[in-house]
């Protein structure tokens, strides 16, 4: 099963999720949302593993001040987050159907094994 790192900043959390997949030789793609433009499938798919508000980077001052921040509509998430990814959460692993936003060790290696 392939996984599949995505990130639109290197903060630390892309940094430590990358370590931990090449400490433990683990392949994966890595996806810079900077170049590459997610799908409306993509983005349910994120939605569907979490929740639509989860996978917003609300701690970012760029989201706070985007009307994003305020909706509780899944669609509505959906269609600003294919305008601008750079609205997501970073990173997002995705293996298969599971989905795991940010850094989290435990989950991380149970996708591994």
């Amino acid at each position: 099963m392939a996984i599949q790192l995505y990130w639109h900043t290197r903060n630390f959390d892309t940094q430590k999720v990358e370590r931990f997949f090449k400490e433990r030789r683990i392949p994966f793609q890595s996806v810079d949302l900077r170049r590459h433009r997610l799908g409306q499938r993509e983005v349910e798919a994120f939605i569907r593993g979490s929740s639509p508000r989860a996978i917003l980077d609300l701690d970012s001052n760029k989201v706070k001040s985007h009307p994003v921040a305020y909706t509780n509509s899944t669609q509505a998430i959906v269609a600003y987050i294919l305008e601008q990814p750079g609205l997501l959460r970073s990173p997002i692993v995705r293996s298969g159907q599971q989905i795991i936003i940010g850094y989290d060790e435990t989950r991380l290696g149970a996708i591994t094994e």
